[in-house]
C-alpha cells in the first residue's frame, strides 16, 4: 500500500483527534466567548445529546480536503469544484438550520418514529443511524467523487461497476457504524462537554470513540485509494 494512500486515508481521523486535543488544551466549552450567531446555531438539543458529531463534521471536511489535494492527475478545476461541493454540502447538511442539520434530524426522527411504532429500541437506533449515515455519506462522498480520480485500471465495465458498488456499500456501512458509536457517547459515560470543559478522562474516552468509530472507514478508504491509480479518491 502506498504512503500517499495511507496519508490521505489517515488525515481525516488525525484532524478529528487534533480538534479534540485543541478543545481539551484550550478548555473550550459553552462559556467560551463567541459571537451570538455561533451560540444560537450550535448550542441546543442535538449538541447536548450528540456532542461527538462535532468531530464527525471535522472528519468529513478533512476527508474532502485530503482527496482534493492528494497527488494524482486530477485537473485543478476538478479538485476545486469537488472540494467546494463537498465542503458546502457537509456544512449545510450538518449545520442547517442549527447543529445536527438534516443529518441528525433525519436520523432522530426516523429512529423516534420507528420506536413509537413498536420497533425495539436497538433496531430503531440502528435505523436512525443508517438514515443519518446516508445523508452524511452522500454529502462527503459527492465531493470526494468529484475531486478524486477514477481508477485507471483496464477492467470490464461490469467488473468496474461491481467494484464501485462494493466500495460505496463498504463505506456506507463504515459510516453507519461510526455514527452509531459516536451516538453512544453519553450512554457510556461521557461527561457534560460542551457545557463544561473536557477533563482528561473525557478526552481519552472521546479519542477512543473516534478511533473505534472511524478506523473502519479510514481502512476502507486506504484500500480503495491504493487500488486507484495513482491518486487517492
Amino acid at each position: 500500500m502506498s504512503i500517499s494512500a495511507i496519508l490521505v486515508a489517515a488525515a481525516p481521523l488525525a484532524a478529528a483527534l487534533a480538534a479534540l486535543l485543541a478543545a481539551f488544551v484550550t478548555g473550550f466549552d459553552q462559556s467560551t466567548p463567541a459571537p451570538a450567531e455561533i451560540g444560537t446555531r450550535f448550542y441546543g438539543f442535538f449538541l447536548d445529546h450528540y456532542p461527538l458529531f462535532a468531530f464527525a463534521i471535522i472528519y468529513a471536511l478533512a476527508r474532502v480536503i485530503a482527496v482534493a489535494i492528494a497527488p494524482g492527475p486530477s485537473a485543478i478545476l476538478r479538485r476545486v469544484l469537488g472540494a467546494l461541493a463537498g465542503l458546502v454540502l457537509v456544512l449545510a447538511l450538518s449545520l442547517h438550520p442549527t447543529f445536527g442539520g438534516l443529518v441528525l434530524r433525519g436520523g432522530f426522527m426516523t429512529g423516534g418514529m420507528a420506536f413509537l411504532n413498536q420497533m425495539p429500541m436497538g433496531a430503531a437506533y440502528a435505523l436512525g443511524a443508517a438514515v443519518a449515515a446516508s445523508a452524511f455519506g452522500a454529502a462527503m462522498g459527492l465531493g470526494v467523487v468529484i475531486a478524486g480520480q477514477p481508477s485507471l485500471e483496464r477492467v470490464a465495465r461490469l467488473r468496474r461497476i461491481g467494484r464501485g458498488l462494493a466500495s460505496v456499500g463498504g463505506r456506507f456501512l463504515a459510516l453507519w457504524f461510526a455514527l452509531a458509536v459516536l451516538g453512544f457517547a453519553r450512554t457510556i459515560g461521557f461527561g457534560p462537554w460542551p457545557r463544561r470543559p473536557l477533563d482528561a478522562g473525557d478526552a481519552l474516552l472521546v479519542a477512543a470513540c473516534l478511533v473505534v468509530a472511524f478506523l473502519p472507514h479510514a481502512l476502507i478508504s486506504a484500500v480503495r485509494a491504493n487500488q486507484s491509480a495513482p491518486t487517492a479518491g
